[in-house]
């Protein structure tokens, strides 16, 4: 039988390419949005792949899509925490709010999911968590105190629960991306954007898929002995 994956952020950009080379792996996939509900539909009729609509970083809303994913597809054996939102600003102009709304999408999400499924996980003796940070939450950048910070405690957070997990045969990963070729990258203005690309050694942005190849290697059986790491993905631009 298919192991079941759940990808948050999984119908658009980076969480899509997630979730389609999961399913190309023999994985079952469920993709999680936040409200796109557009673009969630489209997702699904193009790959197949069925959707469901939840914020990641709202514990209750979690406990209830993990149980309907339970009652639909089967426990959830793979979890890729890729929900994520920006709200940037320098720290002049950051009011609480946009702290909290970043801070609880893509940092408290891996907490509540990985609460709600890593239970069943031990059950199972098998467990695949990979945990989407960031270039950003390794080397910080300006105007992001609140992203970076984030994505920095996913890194702790990876390598914490990486202990708890190792002796149920449960593996905890992350994957820090660099700059990708995605939606909110190609909103950056083009003089910024060739600048960012400028310090890039490998001379261009990422593409969605070589992320998606990072995760379906971390979550195969063939990865069991990796667990508690952080894999940059980023052409080179900043070697942690």
């Amino acid at each position: 039988m298919a192991r079941i994956a759940l990808v948050t952020g999984g119908t658009r950009g980076i969480g899509a390419a997630i979730s389609t080379a999961l399913k190309a792996a023999g994985r079952t996939v469920v993709a999680s949005y936040a409200g796109n509900d557009e673009a969630a539909a489209a997702f699904t009729r193009e790959t197949g792949i069925p959707h469901i609509r939840f914020d990641a970083g709202d514990y209750a809303a979690c406990e209830a899509a993990v149980a309907k994913i339970k009652d639909e597809h089967g426990a959830v054996e793979i979890l890729v925490n890729n929900a994520g939102i920006t709200r940037d600003t320098t720290m002049a102009r950051m009011t609480r709010d946009m702290w909290d709304a970043v801070i609880d999408t893509n940092l408290g999400s891996c907490f509540n999911l990985c609460k709600l499924t890593f239970d069943g996980m031990k059950g199972a003796k098998f467990g695949r968590v990979v945990n989407i940070g960031s270039i950003n939450g390794q080397a910080g950048q300006y105007g992001q105190v609140n992203y970076a910070a984030a994505k920095s405690g996913i890194h702790g957070f990876t390598k914490a629960l990486a202990q708890e997990g190792a002796r149920f045969g449960i593996t905890v990963n992350a994957i820090a991306p660099g700059y990708v070729d995605t939606e909110m990258v190609r909103a950056v203005p083009p003089d910024v954007l060739t600048k960012i690309i400028a310090r890039i050694p490998m001379g261009r942005l990422g593409h969605a898929e070589d992320i998606a190849r990072g995760v379906a290697f971390l979550t195969s059986e063939d990865a069991d002995f990796i667990t508690g790491s952080t894999l940059s993905i980023n052409g080179g631009q900043h070697m942690y």
